[in-house]
Formats: C-alpha cells, sequence, structure tokens
C-alpha cells in the first residue's frame, strides 16, 4: 500500500512498515512540518497515498463531514514500533486505496 505518514506518526513504525513492502512517504520528508491536517489529508489524496497518523479524531471528523480522501489509517499509541506495524499491515491486507477509515488498537494489557 502507498500511504502517507503524518507528523505525529513515529519514524521507527514507518521503517517497520516500509520493511514490510508499503511505500510510506512522510510528512516530514514532504516539506509538510506543521501543516494541518486538512491539508495532509489532501495532500496524501493527490498523491493518491492512505494516511497513517496517531491523530485519529481530527481524521475521523474530516472523513465524516465528507473530505476526499485515498483512506485513513489512524492508530492508537504503541512503543513496540514492529508490533505497530504488523498490526497495520494485517489491517491493510486486501484493501486497496479508498474513501475508507480504520482503526488500528494496541491490545489491552492484562
Amino acid at each position: 500500500m502507498i500511504l502517507y505518514a503524518d507528523e505525529d506518526f513515529p519514524l521507527p513504525a514507518v521503517v517497520e512498515l516500509r520493511r514490510l513492502g508499503h511505500d510510506v512517504l512522510t510528512a516530514q520528508d514532504d516539506g509538510r512540518r506543521r501543516t494541518p491536517d486538512p491539508i495532509i489529508l489532501a495532500r496524501a489524496h493527490a498523491l493518491g497515498r492512505a494516511v497513517v497518523t496517531y491523530n485519529g479524531w481530527d481524521y475521523v471528523r474530516l472523513h465524516r463531514q465528507g473530505a476526499d480522501h485515498s483512506g485513513i489509517i489512524s492508530a492508537t499509541k504503541d512503543d513496540d514500533f514492529p508490533a505497530l506495524a504488523v498490526r497495520i499491515h494485517a489491517a491493510l491486507a486486501g484493501l486497496t486505496p479508498g474513501r475508507w477509515c480504520i482503526r488500528v488498537n494496541r491490545p489491552a494489557t492484562p
């Protein structure tokens, strides 16, 4: 999947997603530091990329408001970056870019 990691998504998780075969462009690499979420979503859509973020509430709101996009993956924060990337990878299995919005949660701890 071709993805666009917004500024708050951790670089170590981006590296793991790339290792798993995803083409991930970061907001930082795209020169979009401190860019508002609506502009990030529009930029990612213009590039045909799904956004991956920890900032789910703002992107879900944009999705519900009808903003054009090529997919949104919001994840709960997790410092186990390889595990986070594997969960995202699994959630993306079989999906194609489109106007979908999914949530990837960290497993509950006992």
